[in-house]
């Protein structure tokens, strides 16, 4: 009896703890189900992510590699460009340079060291009296002018402008660009058309207009240039003037031609005795060469940039149309009177100043005082 209520109660048992046993197994089963469906999805997100950083690796790698193949190409660029505008810089130097008539100021005992290196009589005058414009009128620098027969009017022109020397007086009285057609119309000087422009002789009838041209030249760069306040400014548009050779020639030829002008209007005064002349105009005629105004064209005036300079008479007549003491240092005449003089002797005292250096009275620089 005791024996069957046992198996009995041990029978329910195994019943009621049945259930159990499939619950737990059923919970198990499902946790390994989530666990592989966990696991399944990792691994899928992870190739996933494999693949993605794999393509992204591959765009990087490729745009790295154009990146660095630019990066070379813009060095190689920049290196060239670089050499091109270096390249480039240098001929325009050498050009402007070679253009240039009025070079930038050097050292005068320098220069004096390079131009007179022996031992000769004329070389250590040459060096006595550069040292003596050095230390005694405190000459410090000079600046080389381009050696041709312009060579005066250039050095004065060059300082006229550069210093904002405006018109002389009697200029701002007349239109100067009428003067060519006055000489001819009013005063009967048809032999005007015999002018030479330099090099370029008996240019005929086409002299009025060149000559037009060339007076328009001088009066608007003059104008424009002395109008500018600034000394560095109107340096700058002096160097820029200075080395276009067609314009400057016209400058040079416009004062010439004005010289002419002045020569025949004291001409006329005098032959009708209107009024008094400077002296400059009786030392001017009283010469063999120059009696006339025709006679000073001819043999002193159209060899002026051609084939002659100025003469000592020729530069009375330039400070004197353009109203400015031109002081010259005349080197080859060292412990004479003659080592200084001025252009004209007579002057107003409101004349401003240009100076010049010459060895030779031939070709003509540029001093520089610095005290």
């Amino acid at each position: 009896m005791l024996r069957h209520l046992d198996r009995g109660a041990s029978k329910n048992r195994e019943q009621l703890t049945e259930p159990v046993k499939r619950n737990r197994v059923d919970q198990s089963s499902k946790k390994s189900i989530g666990r592989n469906e966990v696991q399944s999805w990792t691994t899928a997100v992870n190739q996933s992510l494999h693949i993605v950083w794999q393509e992204i690796k591959r765009q990087l790698i490729l745009v790295m590699s154009f990146l660095l193949a630019a990066l070379w190409y813009c060095r190689r660029l920049y290196a060239y460009l670089a050499q091109l505008l270096k390249w480039w810089s240098r001929y325009l130097q050498r050009k402007f340079k070679k253009n240039l008539s009025v070079l930038a100021e050097v050292d005068l005992l320098g220069y004096c060291a390079r131009e007179w290196k022996g031992e000769t009589k004329q070389a250590k005058q040459m060096k006595a009296a550069y040292e003596e414009l050095f230390w005694r009128h405190h000459i410090k620098y000079i600046r080389q002018v381009r050696r041709d027969n312009y060579c005066a009017l250039r050095a004065v022109l060059f300082q006229v402008f550069s210093q904002g020397i405006y018109f002389p007086s009697w200029m701002k009285e007349r239109d100067i660009l009428k003067l060519p057609e006055k000489l001819l119309y009013s005063q009967g000087c048809n032999w005007i058309q015999q002018y030479s422009f330099g090099p370029e002789r008996y240019t005929g009838a086409n002299v009025f207009g060149k000559l037009r041209k060339c007076i328009e030249t001088l009066k608007t760069q003059w104008t424009e240039i002395s109008g500018v306040k600034d000394h560095e400014e109107r340096g700058n548009m002096c160097n820029i003037l200075f080395s276009d050779e067609s314009k400057e020639y016209k400058l040079y030829e416009a004062i010439k031609f004005i010289m002419l002008y002045q020569v025949v209007e004291a001409y006329e005064q005098m032959k009708n005795e209107q009024k008094r002349v400077p002296v400059i105009f009786s030392l001017l005629f009283a010469r063999d060469t120059s009696s006339d105004p025709l006679s000073f064209m001819m043999n002193h005036l159209n060899s002026i940039g051609d084939t002659g300079g100025l003469e000592q008479v020729e530069m009375f007549l330039l400070g004197y149309l353009l109203e400015v003491k031109i002081r010259v240092y005349r080197l080859y005449k060292f412990n004479t009177e003659e080592f200084q003089v001025n252009y004209p002797e007579e002057y107003h005292r409101d004349w401003q100043e240009v100076s010049l250096l010459t060895e030779d009275d031939h070709h003509y620089h540029i001093p520089i005082i610095r005290i």
